[in-house]
This record gives structure tokens, C-alpha cells and sequence, in this order.
């Protein structure tokens, strides 16, 4: 008779675990669980749940995992401090992530409830964009006065002038970072070649975009990256050698592998 049928409760079984990963590598014991835990929680604060499972069984997955968010997130690279804030305050607001930490670095780096509302105000100009999107694929012949492109980007023009404490510059990386985020590749055409023609660096252009991986998804970098890729093999922005010396290269796309393995 069952246990269900004799009113019993079940019995509380463990799962079962290996005892070393394939490799040999010895699972780690609840000593080390902890211990590891423990150590990231002094050195920022807080403990998030994804890392529990890392913890317990890829620790190597662990150690990986906090190389790239120090070399992605907390490392000083091209943003100064306050701009990176906002930029990541479009970012979450985009991508309805409550990043408290990154609010509290924002208030911490004196960002005002000015700068704070322009950061929303682009977040949801970016999540308007497929109506533009809309409007270039299926209506630009109806409109031919009416460029798609060109009207976003006097859009973006009219929402970002005369913004409080808020760089023009901070502006489009923002709008670049959180296009980025939504996967919108028409999105990140017109913020990428906006930023071009109002001279924003590089470099810049680059760490704004790469941030969007830790909330959307390394997909969302990938995908913003074919772009730029595009656009600068195509000429039709003034990418710097370095930016020309990566579109030179042949087999971006992997089509070539998908061909071979299909032959």
C-alpha cells in the first residue's frame, strides 16, 4: 500500500549526487559551498540565488562567473562613474530589471532626479521603436517624405534637449546600450550611426553595448555586434582603423561551418 493511500508522509529522499564532475574534479562539499558563498558576500555585500548552484556544483562555472562580471560590470574602462549609472538606468528600466545595486551606485555618484527621469524618458523611447521599425518596413512607400530613420532620429533630438545635468553623449550611449538590451537590430543601427555623426568614441560605444549581456543576455551583444559589423563593411560609418581592421576580417557569421557540417 502506498503512502499516499495510508495517509503516511513521503519520505524524503536526497538526490543523488556524483562525486566528481567527468573531468575527476571532486564536487564540492558543503564546507566549500559556504565557504565560497561567504567570500563573495564580504567583497560585495550581498549574495545573489544563481550563485548557490554555481556554488554547489560548477565551481568552475563560479570562479568564471566572477572574472566576468569584474572585467564587464565593476572594472573602470571608458564611462565615468555617473555616466555609466545612467546609462545602465535605461538599461534595467528596458529591460524591467530592479538592479539595486546599480541604483544605489547612481545616488551614490550624485545622480539627480533630473538625470534620472531623462533615463527613463529614453528607456521608453526605445520601447517605442517598432512602430518605426513598422513604419520603414511596410508604410515608407506611402510616406516618402516621411524618412523613418531620419524621424527617429529628430525624435530622439527632441526628447534629449534641454535635459538637465545630461551630456548629449550620455544620451546616445544610453539609447545604444538600451537598444542594445531590447534586441532591436533597426534600433542599434539608428543609435549607432547616431552616435557616430555626433562623435561619440568608439570605445565608449563599445562598453555601453557589452554591459547589456548581464541583464538581457549574451545574445543581445552578439546580435548589436553583427550590426556595427554591417555598417562598418558597408561604409557607411567613419569607423576608426581598429573598428576596420575587425571588418576585414573574412567568416563573421559561421555560415561557413553550418555548410560544412551539412555537406
Amino acid at each position: 500500500m502506498s503512502d499516499e493511500m495510508t495517509g503516511t508522509p513521503p519520505r524524503k529522499v536526497p538526490p543523488a549526487a556524483p562525486a566528481a564532475m567527468l573531468d575527476g574534479t571532486p564536487v564540492p562539499t558543503p564546507e566549500q559551498v559556504v565557504a565560497r558563498l561567504e567570500e563573495f558576500r564580504s567583497r560585495r555585500g550581498y549574495v545573489n540565488p544563481q550563485q548557490g548552484p554555481m556554488a554547489a556544483a560548477l565551481p568552475g562555472v563560479a570562479d568564471g562567473y566572477r572574472v566576468m562580471y569584474k572585467a564587464l560590470v565593476l572594472d573602470e574602462k571608458y564611462l565615468e562613474p555617473l555616466e555609466k549609472e545612467f546609462v545602465w538606468l535605461s538599461l534595467l528600466c528596458v529591460a524591467g530589471e530592479m538592479g539595486t545595486h546599480h541604483l544605489k551606485l547612481f545616488f551614490d555618484h550624485g545622480g539627480t532626479d533630473a538625470q534620472a527621469a531623462a533615463a527613463f524618458r529614453l528607456a521608453a523611447w526605445v520601447k517605442g521603436t517598432s512602430a518605426y521599425e513598422f513604419i520603414a518596413g511596410n508604410w515608407q512607400g506611402f510616406f516618402p517624405r516621411v524618412d523613418a530613420h531620419q524621424a527617429y532620429r529628430e525624435g530622439f533630438d527632441a526628447l534629449v534637449a534641454g535635459c538637465e545635468g545630461v551630456p548629449l553623449e550620455w544620451c546616445c550611449l544610453a539609447l545604444l546600450s538600451a537598444q542594445s538590451g531590447m534586441k532591436s537590430k533597426w534600433g542599434v543601427e539608428a543609435a549607432i550611426t547616431l552616435c557616430y555623426d555626433r562623435g561619440v568614441s568608439e570605445a565608449k560605444m563599445a562598453e555601453a553595448m557589452s554591459v547589456a549581456m548581464w541583464p538581457c543576455g549574451a545574445n543581445s551583444f552578439h546580435d548589436s555586434a553583427g550590426v556595427w559589423l554591417e555598417l562598418v563593411k558597408s561604409g557607411r560609418v567613419p569607423a576608426s582603423a581598429a573598428f576596420q581592421a575587425w571588418a576585414s576580417l573574412p567568416s563573421q557569421d559561421g555560415l561557413e561551418l553550418a555548410a560544412r557540417l551539412s555537406t
